[in-house]
C-alpha cells in the first residue's frame, strides 16, 4: 500500500480512539469504540479452540472493524439505533473503504457484506461477541452508570445472536448470572 494512503487511512480509523461508546469503564470513564474492538479481538482469540473449523483470524479481522463506521458516526447506543443510523453507519464504512486500494477495500466491502448476512460461523461468532463484550463492560462497570433499562437488557441482549452455539449459549447464561449478582436481582434462567 502506498505509503500517504496507509497513513491518511489510520488518520480516518484514529477517530475511533476518540470517538467514545454508552458503555463506562471499571475505572470510571466512558470508554472509546477501539477499547471494545480491540477487547473484541481478544475474545475471538481466546475461543478459538471453541471453534477449531471456523477462520478464527477472519473472526479477529471482523470483530476488528465491525464499527469502523463509527469513526465518522460516532457511536449510537444499540438501544437507540434505528435503521436510518444503521444505513448512515454503513454509507460511512463505504465512504471510509474508498481511500483504500481496489484489494483491501474489494476485501474489506465482502467481509462487511458477510457480516452484515449473518449466514457464515464466523459472522455469527463475531456477532455474539459483539453482544457479550457490550454485557461484560456493563458489569464491570459501576451499578450507578446503568440506565433504568439496562437492567432487563442485561437478561435479554444478545439472546438471538448467542444461540447458534451452545458454548456462547454457556456463556451468555454465565455473563447474565454475572448481571443478576451485580444488580441484586433474580431471575429465572430457564
Amino acid at each position: 500500500m502506498e505509503i500517504r494512503t496507509f497513513l491518511d487511512f489510520l488518520g480516518l480509523a484514529e477517530k475511533l480512539k476518540c470517538n467514545t461508546r454508552h458503555s463506562w469503564t471499571s475505572s470510571g470513564r466512558h470508554e472509546s469504540v477501539a477499547e471494545h474492538s480491540w477487547r473484541l479481538v481478544l475474545m475471538a482469540y481466546l475461543v478459538k479452540n471453541e471453534f477449531p473449523d471456523l477462520d478464527i483470524g477472519k473472526v479477529m479481522l471482523m470483530c476488528t472493524v465491525h464499527d469502523l463506521g463509527e469513526a465518522v458516526t460516532g457511536d449510537i447506543p444499540a438501544f437507540e439505533k434505528t435503521e436510518e443510523d444503521s444505513a448512515v453507519e454503513a454509507n460511512a464504512v463505504e465512504r471510509l473503504l474508498a481511500h483504500l486500494p481496489a484489494q483491501e477495500r474489494g476485501e474489506l466491502t465482502e467481509l462487511f457484506a458477510e457480516m452484515e448476512a449473518q449466514e457464515t460461523q464466523e459472522a455469527r461468532l463475531y456477532k455474539a461477541l459483539d453482544k457479550l463484550e457490550a454485557l461484560i463492560q456493563h458489569n464491570e462497570a459501576d451499578l450507578s452508570t446503568w440506565l433504568p433499562l439496562e437492567y432487563d437488557l442485561q437478561m435479554t441482549y444478545g439472546t438471538r445472536e448467542c444461540a447458534f452455539s451452545e458454548y456462547i449459549k454457556r456463556l451468555r447464561d454465565e455473563v447474565r448470572r454475572d448481571s443478576c449478582i451485580k444488580a441484586g436481582i433474580t431471575v429465572n434462567q430457564e
